[in-house]
């Protein structure tokens, strides 16, 4: 990835939501899709390993929703920026 890319992490509860948002990524010159994962509590650590330019963040999941989950992340001394994303 060069330095011009942009890392996406895809956080849905939907594995057919997940795989057309990476399909749309993959389209998108500049981007690649850096990981993806099925709910908030996922999505922390992955973010934490990963340190990805943008997060695609479903809103409503079970358990931590994606509005918690851009609670923590907006603590981050260099949050990624957030894309809600729903159904």
């Amino acid at each position: 990835m060069s330095a011009l890319s942009l890392s996406v992490l895809i956080v849905d509860d939907e594995l057919p939501a997940r795989e057309r948002l990476e399909r749309l990524v993959a389209e998108l010159p500049g981007c690649a899709v850096a990981g993806v994962c099925s709910s908030g509590a996922d999505a922390l650590p992955l973010v934490g390993k990963l340190r990805p330019s943008v997060v695609l963040l479903d809103i409503r999941m079970p358990g931590m929703t994606g509005i918690e989950v851009a609670r923590h992340l907006g603590a981050l001394e260099n949050p990624p920026a957030i894309v809600f994303t729903t159904a």
